[in-house]
């Protein structure tokens, strides 16, 4: 049969932890309730306080980061949009120039054409004085010595003006028609 178990105080051994007398447990409570107390009081919200301040300073350092990283997006963003539109500004300049520079050739060949155009113009009217001179002086030097060949065979004086005049002018009508009708021969 099992016997009933009575309550016995359990004996501990704390050595010389082990209050003598009661006055020595009520103080040790009495002190623990104070440095409870002051640390409830002083120490906890100071470590709260602390804790909170360390709390604000990393969300409101993440919101700052996250302010920061907003920010430098729209720089980015920012910064696309001016070099497309300098992009789009450099090519639109390039474009220009290079149509300028269609329009400045074109002018310049114009330019070169009526340059060419009034050499060739006045060129031809050199050569055209020049063979007007020569044929006039061709006329005289012919005509004298028409005049003088003619006085030769003929046998009369042509020294009348009228006459010597009409006399070359034929001539040399015969002589042109001759000369237009071997030079049209030899190009065909």
């Amino acid at each position: 049969m099992i016997t009933p178990n009575i309550w016995v105080p359990l004996e501990l051994d704390l050595g010389p932890l082990a209050p003598a007398h009661l006055s020595e447990i009520l103080m040790g409570i009495v002190l623990v309730g104070l440095v409870w107390l002051v640390l409830a009081k002083k120490v906890v919200p100071a470590y709260e306080k602390m804790y909170a301040e360390r709390a604000d300073a990393i969300t409101g350092g993440i919101e700052r980061a996250e302010a920061a990283q907003a920010k430098a997006q729209e720089a980015l963003a920012e910064y696309k949009a001016q070099l497309a539109g300098a992009r789009e500004e450099a090519a639109s300049i390039r474009e220009d120039a290079k149509n300028t520079g269609a329009q400045i050739i074109a002018e310049m060949r114009e330019q070169a054409t009526a340059e060419s155009n009034r050499i060739i113009e006045q060129s031809e009217r050199h050569i055209n004085a020049s063979r007007q001179q020569a044929m006039e002086q061709l006329r005289r030097e012919v005509g004298g010595l028409a005049t003088t060949l003619a006085t030769k065979i003929v046998g009369e004086s042509l020294q009348d003006d009228q006459r010597s005049k009409a006399t070359v002018d034929r001539f040399i009508s015969e002589l042109e028609s001759e000369t237009e009708s071997l030079g049209q021969d030899s190009w065909q």
